[in-house]
């Protein structure tokens, strides 16, 4: 594809997400259950539902869409997912240029604007074993590929938050309703990185479409 990213590719973004959420709802839930509060892939579902109704018509701009992304994800997903969510994405509106359409530059530096606004929310740090194992090194290596395009940066980094979520497992975690469970919550996927690496990996996939 071109250097830039239209906000049409962005709401197919939105749309392949929901739709890799949907798919894999079951598996979020039951990663969920096993240190969680059993619900995280239910609560994404309904949550993405209601932000794919909220798609038509198109919103004028990627800030437009993304601060109608965030408030509907914050007021429809319960637990802690629909803050932190919400929070990801209302802070990449504010982090573009008024325009329709953005470039690798411009989508790393929103992703990050995000991803900082997670951490400043939830206060979880690489290796607590949430979702910022997965987006965290995803942004390096999204920031490492920039240079070749929006699609190939997507690509990077969907590979970077698979080995970031992968490397959950045997962690114990310090945050969220799994840090509970001490040393038991070792030996388990977390569902957030998981439905993290499932946003990029719908990125990827969908800017690839354009190539």
């Amino acid at each position: 594809m071109s250097g830039s990213v239209s906000t049409a590719d962005l709401v197919a973004w939105i749309r392949a997400f929901r739709d890799a959420v949907q798919q894999h709802k079951d598996e979020l839930t039951r990663l969920d259950s096993e240190i969680g509060d059993a619900d995280h892939g239910s609560n994404m579902a309904r949550g993405l539902d209601a932000v794919v109704a909220k798609l038509e018509p198109v919103p004028d701009t990627p800030a437009d869409l993304f601060k109608t992304v965030g408030m509907t994800l914050v007021s429809s997903v319960g637990g802690a997912s629909g803050p932190l969510y919400g929070t990801l994405f209302l802070r990449m509106g504010p982090a573009l240029a008024a325009g329709g359409e953005v470039d690798a530059d411009a989508l790393g530096t929103a992703l990050r604007a995000g991803v900082d606004g997670v951490v400043a929310r939830g206060k979880a740090e690489l290796g607590d074993k949430t979702m910022i194992d997965a987006l965290s090194p995803a942004l390096d290596a999204w920031d490492t590929a920039a240079g070749d395009g929006p699609a190939a940066a997507a690509r990077a980094a969907a590979e970077a938050a698979a080995r970031g979520r992968d490397a959950t497992e045997p962690l114990v975690a310090r945050k969220g309703r799994a840090s509970y469970l001490g040393e038991r919550s070792a030996g388990h996927l977390d569902p957030g990185a998981s439905s993290a690496t499932l946003l990029l990996e719908a990125l990827r996939d969908t800017l690839a479409a354009d190539e």
